[in-house]
């Protein structure tokens, strides 16, 4: 655990180091998030019978998505991750005396908190003090906030878990574009990264909410805006512990597999 440790306490001081970036990163996400405000501000005065979430839920959703957009996001990848592979600089990564699974995991999960760390707290301090129905509001009790802070860490957890079994898949295919380009739009799509969850329609939604996407952004969000509580808060946590394990596993088995077929030509 130690050698773990290393890692992720390098990888995160390193994050830490790119301030420009993250800057850019925050008036980005200014813009897109007030765009998206708008948007849905006009849908529900188009037809507020039809909208499914209350204006000051789907506010909290859009800001918190936006200020935690790298902790979350399906389509953040280590770049470094897939060059290793289709580089043959993997034989340096086997060489190393450590389970490549939980080296490359704690790095993601390392990587995905300094980007973080580094955008939300400005965008959180700006739109916490925006008047209603444009600004964050403080989540409805303290309980139902500790149940965020839990179901925000397994989010996490569950999405470096699924970017494994993106980097396992390029020891296969060999082509990091493709898998992207698929992983970018289609994963995106089912976590609720594009459209909340709550709008899709009622079939469709069914089928979303149990999907290992639903248990990364969708929940932890929807529990902070009240959206989600209760019974149904603690059911999409276990729903969120349960596609962890199922990922990781699969993941770890899938990584030995395709670590016995890897070949690295060169001298």
């Amino acid at each position: 655990m130690k050698r773990y440790w290393a890692i992720f306490r390098t990888r995160l001081s390193g994050g830490l180091q790119y301030r420009l970036a993250a800057l850019a990163g925050v008036s980005t996400q200014f813009a897109w998030g007030f765009l998206r405000i708008l948007l849905f501000t006009a849908l529900q005065r188009a037809n507020p019978a039809a909208f499914p979430m209350e204006r000051s839920e789907m506010t909290d959703y859009i800001w918190l998505f936006q200020a935690f957009l790298v902790l979350f996001s399906t389509w953040n990848f280590e770049n470094s991750i897939f060059n290793a592979i289709t580089s043959g600089e993997i034989a340096y990564e086997l060489a190393r005396p450590m389970d490549l699974y939980n080296r490359w995991y704690w790095q993601n999960v390392a990587g995905r908190l300094s980007g973080a760390l580094l955008r939300c707290l400005p965008i959180l301090l700006v739109v916490l003090f925006l008047p209603k129905p444009y600004g964050l509001s403080l989540p409805p009790s303290l309980p139902q906030f500790l149940l965020f802070l839990l179901s925000g860490a397994l989010g996490l957890c569950v999405a470096v878990a699924f970017c494994m079994l993106v980097y396992i898949a390029v020891f296969f295919t060999l082509s990091v574009a493709g898998i992207r380009v698929i992983v970018a739009g289609s994963a995106g799509f089912w976590a609720g990264e594009f459209l909340p969850l709550p709008f899709f329609p009622p079939a469709l939604r069914t089928v979303a909410e149990l999907l290992p996407f639903a248990a990364v952004s969708n929940m932890p969000l929807r529990i902070y805006s009240g959206n989600l509580s209760g019974t149904q808060a603690l059911q999409g946590i276990l729903l969120q512990v349960f596609w962890l394990l199922v990922m990781v596993m699969l993941g770890k088995l899938w990584m030995n597999r395709a670590l016995k077929r890897v070949v690295v030509q060169g001298g």
